[in-house]
């Protein structure tokens, strides 16, 4: 079953609160990046890319559409089922820019699993879970509205909440005990920097809330620095950014660097790698999220599928990034039921975009 088309569109994802704001900046809607892979077989797969703006990662949102623009000529007549030699073809293509190749590997797992007529999860591993477990992210906020949230999203039936941090020590501090003050019994708190602190601040801001019952994900941006503030604090910790392949997390093993991994599958460039990421880090004993940098329903599509397919035992949560934004491009995603979501059982990820939604295709090459 070989390539015979990609089509590209540009779409904007509306957040529904207004914006979000974490260390990096602040956003009010997410511009994504959609693929649609067609074949000779008439099977026809989709994916998606959105990096979080700029500033999060060492990704943007023109640089997906310009490097799958690089890429795509050369995958027409290519095997659109064989993901590993695709993913080594584009590698061969275009160095590292692993979210540029994100959407077009999802859309060929898409198009695996309508091929093999299985969902997705169950080329990814299969696994016993039904249903994924969620957390809230809480948008940079005075402490007091942070805290507010908290029981906003507790009545939609989340009881994990990530909490944005990475600025002013002393105003994180306070932010991470306001909320912490207002949790219920058997609900859980990260306090999330994204890299944001220096390591002082981060120090500070560790030796302040080590009596909390709260996690503590990616302080600082470096490596280093982040392995030095772990080895100061006994508060369970989390690496995000810093893990962005198969030798981060051989490193991070070695190191003793984490207690939990964040595994984004735009970040390692999609759910072949990610899943790779993902079955190595259950072999190191390590509690998982899964999730994605950001994105609509196609990206949480491909998130439920890969959440679901992960051990029970070592899935901490993953996110409904479709329920950030008010825009819907597709059928048969996830939604959020209470604090779980679903995955699809129909064959591949399980969505129909809306193509009257989406309009024409920004590139079309064939």
């Amino acid at each position: 079953m070989k390539i015979t088309r990609i089509s590209v569109w540009q779409v904007d994802l509306p957040l529904g609160e207004g914006s979000f704001t974490w260390s990096g900046g602040v956003l009010d809607a997410f511009d994504s990046t959609l693929v649609r892979i067609e074949t000779d077989g008439d099977v026809i797969g989709w994916g998606e890319s959105c990096p979080l703006g700029p500033t999060y990662l060492p990704a943007y949102a023109e640089g997906v559409r310009a490097g799958i623009a690089h890429i795509a000529p050369y995958l027409i007549g290519e095997v659109a089922t064989s993901v590993t030699t695709l993913n080594l073809k584009m590698d061969s293509i275009l160095r590292g820019h692993p979210y540029v190749k994100s959407a077009l590997d999802m859309a060929c797992w898409d198009i695996l699993g309508k091929t093999s007529g299985l969902p997705v999860s169950t080329l990814l591993g299969g696994g016993d879970a039904t249903s994924v477990p969620l957390y809230r992210a809480i948008s940079k906020d005075t402490a007091e509205r942070m805290a507010s949230r908290v029981t906003e999203y507790r009545s939609q039936g989340y009881s994990r909440f990530q909490l944005k941090v990475g600025g002013d020590p002393n105003v994180d501090i306070q932010r991470i005990f306001s909320v912490a003050e207002v949790l219920s019994p058997g609900e859980t708190l990260i306090a999330d920097a994204n890299g944001g602190w220096l390591k002082h601040q981060a120090a500070r801001v560790a030796g302040a809330i080590h009596e909390l019952d709260v996690y503590l994900e990616q302080p600082c941006r470096g490596w280093d620095e982040c392995l030095s503030i772990r080895r100061r604090t006994r508060l369970p910790f989390i690496l995000d950014e810093s893990i962005d392949g198969v030798d981060a997390l051989l490193r991070g093993h070695t190191d003793s660097a984490m207690d939990m991994v964040n595994i984004k599958v735009s970040k390692l460039g999609g759910l072949t790698r990610a899943a790779r990421a993902r079955d190595l880090s259950v072999e190191m004993g390590l509690g998982l999220i899964i999730e994605d940098t950001c994105g609509g329903d196609i990206a949480t599509a491909a998130v439920a599928h890969l959440a679901q397919s992960t051990p029970e035992s070592n899935l901490f949560a993953s996110t409904d990034l479709n329920g950030y934004v008010t825009r819907r491009l597709a059928d048969g995603a996830p939604r959020r039921e209470g604090g779980e979501m679903r995955a699809s059982n129909a064959p591949g990820l399980g969505v129909e975009p809306r193509l009257d939604e989406l309009g024409l295709p920004l590139l079309e090459i064939s």
